[in-house]
Order: C-alpha cells, then sequence, then structure tokens
C-alpha cells in the first residue's frame, strides 16, 4: 500500500469512541457489592460511634471508587480501523494494544445481572492467545455491542462498510437464522437433577468462619454439637440407637436435597433460555438467566465435535455436545457447548451442521495395547503401597498400611476400566477416540483441520514397542495411546497426507 493510501485509509476509518459512560457507575458498584457484606459483618456488634465511622469509611470508598471508575472511562478509547481494533487505556502510563481482525476467533457478547440492569453488555474478542480474550470492552450498549461485532465480522471477511458509529439498530438475523437446538424450562430442570453440586456448602462454611461470632456457641467445637443434639443436658451416648441412625439419614437426605436444589439452580442460572442458532456468519448460542451471553461461533472455527455424558446420565440416554474451537467459552469452559442435554437423535444433525461426520454403522474401532495402561498401574501401586507402608512404620499403626492398599486396588481397577473403555477409529477423513468410564466420551476430528501429528515413546515404549500418537488439534486435545510402532506411523503418514492435500491459505479467515 503507498503512504497516500495508507494516509486516506487512516483518515477514513472510524474516530476513537468511548464505552458506554453508565459503564464506570456499573464497575463502582460492582465494587460496593463485593464490599457490602463484610462491612455488614463488621457493623455487627460495633458500638453506635464505631459504625458512623464505618459507615463513614464506606461513603468515602464508594466516592474514591466512582472518581477513579470515571478516570479510567475518561482515558479509554476503541478504535475499529481497516486492518485492526485498537484500545488505548491508562491514567498515569497509557497502553496501546492493537489486534488484527484476521487474528480475532469469536467475539461475544456478555452480560452479566448488574450490567443487564443498565442495558449494557461486556464484548470480548478471542484470538486463541494463551486461552484468553486479547481485548474486552467493559461496557457497551446493547445496540453498540450488535454493531462492533458485526463490523469486526464484516472486516474480517472483507465485506463492506458496517453501520456507522452509534447507529441504534442493529442487523436482523433472526429474519435469516435457523434454530438448530434449544432447551425449554422443563429440561433445564431435569438437567439440573444430573447437576448435583455441593458448592452451597462451601459457601455456607466460608461464611460461617467469617461469621462464627454470631453462633450462640463455637460451631467448631464437637463438644458444642453433641451437647446440642443430646438436649443439652443429656449425653449423645443417652439417645436410642434408632433414633441417631434416623437422625444419620435424615442428615444424608438433607445433603441429597441441597446438592439437587443447588444443581438446578446453577443449571438454570447458566443454561435459562439455550438457543443454537445456523445464522449466514455461523451459529450464534445465547442463554443465561442472570448473566446473558451471546456468542457467534463461525462453522469453519469449529476444529472438532466432542460428545460427552456421565455414567447415570448414560443409562437414561442424555448426550452433551461441545464444539471444540481456538477461542473458548468463558474462562472454565474451554470448549463451546452447541447441546448441554439432549438425545442422540438431536445431535447428529448438530454435528453434521459443522461439516462432520458421525461414526458410521460399519466403522471398526481398535482397542490399543494393555501395556501403557499395565505399567502405569505398576509404577502407582508400587508408590502408594510403599508410600501405606512407610506410614504404618512411622506411626506403628496399620492403619496407613491398608489405606494404601484400598488405593492400590483403586488404581488397578480404574485403570483396566480406563483401558477396557478406551477405543480409536480411523476413517477416510476423520478420527474417531471414545474413552472415560465415569464421564465416557467421543470426539470427532477431521484430519484436514488437525494441525500436526508427533509419535511419542517413552523408555519402556522403546523396550515394548508401543507408542503414543499426539495428534495437535487448536483449542483440544487428541492423543492416541498404546499403539503399535508401525501403526502411529501410518496413522501420522494419513493424517499428514490430508493436511499436506489443502491449501491453507485459501480457506476462511
Amino acid at each position: 500500500m503507498s503512504e497516500a493510501r495508507a494516509a486516506e485509509a487512516v483518515a477514513a476509518e472510524a474516530p476513537p469512541l468511548r464505552t458506554d459512560p453508565r459503564g464506570f457507575v456499573v464497575k463502582a458498584l460492582t465494587s460496593m457489592v463485593r464490599g457490602a457484606l463484610p462491612a455488614a459483618a463488621v457493623l455487627v456488634g460495633t458500638s453506635a460511634l464505631g459504625a458512623v465511622m464505618i459507615v463513614a469509611a464506606v461513603g468515602a470508598v464508594s466516592l474514591v471508587s466512582f472518581a477513579i471508575a470515571w478516570l479510567k472511562w475518561t482515558h479509554l478509547t476503541y478504535t475499529t480501523g481497516h486492518e485492526d481494533i485498537r484500545v488505548e487505556q491508562g491514567l498515569l502510563g497509557r497502553s496501546a494494544r492493537s489486534v488484527p481482525y484476521e487474528r480475532i476467533q469469536d467475539v461475544s457478547i456478555e452480560q452479566k445481572w448488574l450490567p443487564r440492569l443498565f442495558g449494557l453488555a461486556e464484548v470480548k474478542f478471542e484470538t486463541g492467545a494463551g486461552g484468553k480474550e486479547e481485548i474486552s470492552l467493559a461496557y457497551l450498549s446493547i445496540a453498540e455491542a450488535e454493531r462492533l461485532r458485526e463490523v469486526v465480522r464484516e472486516r474480517k471477511e472483507g465485506a463492506i462498510e458496517a453501520a456507522p458509529a452509534g447507529m441504534e439498530t442493529v442487523p436482523d438475523r433472526e429474519a435469516t437464522s435457523q434454530v438448530l437446538f434449544a432447551m425449554d424450562n422443563r429440561r433445564v430442570a431435569l438437567f439440573g437433577l444430573f447437576e448435583f453440586s455441593l458448592i452451597i456448602f462451601a459457601v455456607l462454611l466460608g461464611a460461617a468462619q467469617q461469621l462464627d461470632f454470631l453462633f450462640p456457641f463455637q460451631p467448631w467445637e464437637g463438644d458444642n454439637w453433641r451437647w446440642l443434639v443430646a438436649g443439652g443436658e443429656a449425653q449423645i451416648a443417652g439417645i436410642g440407637r434408632t433414633a441417631q441412625i434416623a437422625a444419620l439419614v435424615g442428615a444424608v437426605a438433607a445433603l441429597v436435597l441441597v446438592g439437587i436444589l443447588t444443581g438446578i439452580v446453577r443449571t438454570f442460572a447458566r443454561d435459562y433460555g439455550f438457543r443454537l442458532d445456523r445464522t449466514a456468519k455461523g451459529f450464534r448460542r445465547r442463554r443465561g438467566l442472570f448473566n446473558k451471553s451471546d456468542v457467534l461461533l463461525p462453522v469453519h472455527r469449529v476444529q472438532a465435535a466432542l460428545i460427552r455424558t456421565g455414567l447415570l446420565r448414560r443409562r437414561f440416554g442424555w448426550y452433551g455436545l461441545d464444539f471444540v474451537s481456538l477461542a473458548q467459552d468463558g474462562a472454565r469452559t474451554p470448549h463451546h457447548a452447541a447441546a448441554p442435554f439432549a438425545r442422540l437423535d438431536e445431535l447428529w444433525p448438530l454435528v453434521r451442521a459443522a461439516g462432520i461426520e458421525p461414526p458410521a454403522d460399519g466403522t471398526v474401532w481398535r482397542r490399543p495395547s494393555p501395556r501403557p495402561w499395565l505399567y502405569d498401574t505398576l509404577l502407582h501401586g508400587l508408590f502408594f503401597a510403599g508410600l501405606g507402608a512407610a506410614g504404618a512404620y512411622a506411626i506403628d499403626s496399620a492403619l496407613p498400611l491398608v489405606a494404601g492398599a484400598v488405593v492400590v486396588v483403586a488404581t488397578v481397577a480404574a485403570n483396566y476400566l480406563g483401558w477396557r473403555r478406551y477405543r480409536h477409529a480411523i476413517g477416510a477423513a476423520q478420527i474417531f477416540l471414545r474413552q472415560g468410564t465415569l464421564a465416557p466420551r467421543l470426539m470427532i476430528a477431521p484430519q484436514v483441520k488437525l494441525q500436526s501429528a508427533e509419535i511419542v515413546q517413552s523408555p519402556l515404549g522403546r523396550w515394548r514397542d508401543y507408542a503414543t500418537l499426539n495428534l495437535g488439534l487448536a483449542g483440544g486435545k487428541l492423543d492416541l495411546r498404546g499403539l503399535r510402532l508401525a501403526e502411529a506411523r501410518a496413522i501420522r503418514g494419513a493424517v499428514l497426507d490430508s493436511i499436506g492435500a489443502v491449501d491453507f491459505s485459501r480457506l476462511p479467515g
């Protein structure tokens, strides 16, 4: 590009913009909400003068938070250039971050509960660099977030200029979209029954540690609980055997009930209104009750399909589908959930929509050599047995030895079942891998989308003629264990031939 054209491009690009001015209010309120519980705990039992001082301190901190948030907002701008998107920020020291459009893997819009009350959203640009978003803009209006996402998509694909900044209308994608999968409230609730969780007990335990002074006795002393259960005066041994069994059964039932309710609540909060559409731009997924997310994933960005289930869930015929991509679906989930709770006949059309074919009826599944699992069992068994023997000798008790024996038996069972459930199949254009006992999973990866093929042999593997084939998959992991060396070389050759037959420079960005 000549200097004149470069100057024209710079002059014609959109001017620097600021995020929504309500955003700094949301950030300040978020900081205040986080500090509300500790402040309330400190106020309990405090004298009148101390309470006044605490309230004054909280007010001063709140004013400072608002001021800092406002200053940060005034010093943050973003620019949508012709080649990249740039963000400049900083109070004392300025920083400028630029990401070319061609590097952006995914653009997602997320609404947490507090920004959602103000009609704001956070826009995240995933580049696949270390599993983190390269740029995050918080907060923008919904219309501006949609406009910005369209700008990135269109300039990434070399389309015409998007609408000007600040336009309050957004493209009508609903007119050209097709609903591929959706979950109503009944299915979300049923899904929650399988999402058993005891996280609420961790929350209550943490709160009890902070607020233990509110209890009429020290909750961490076992004698106090025995005194309470026994009625204050009587001893715990005075309770009849039937009453003790009934109390134990009731405690276990309460534990299970709380775990089920917690799973349902968490599932509703995460997957309420789950909907997957096929649009002209790719897969669009929306979900969330309090924190609403809107993710758009281009079809060609799907690297593999991952079908997963659980030991109990599988018996009832329920499975989940994830799309493996270089971009992450949030901070804790590496893959994009396409259908978290569905029947197999509902999943296969989604898999085909991503350009991936399910295994055919005549697919030949190969069982690997048991030697890697056998040697792992021997090494782990010797380690835990030795650890138990050393503990028994150190404290002169057989308890560590028994515990070590239990762990060794569990290791043997886990490795045996892991080998029994491990299968792979090589198709004409795809590789299939099945594994997992408690959480069975099936990964389907097109060979053309694999990045590399590496044969790894340990010293034992070189001695016993087996290897592991590590297949590079963007955003995922696909390792074939227990292969004969000749078989590993044959699969690697076929994969490299598939990769070499495609000119990746001609594939869409």
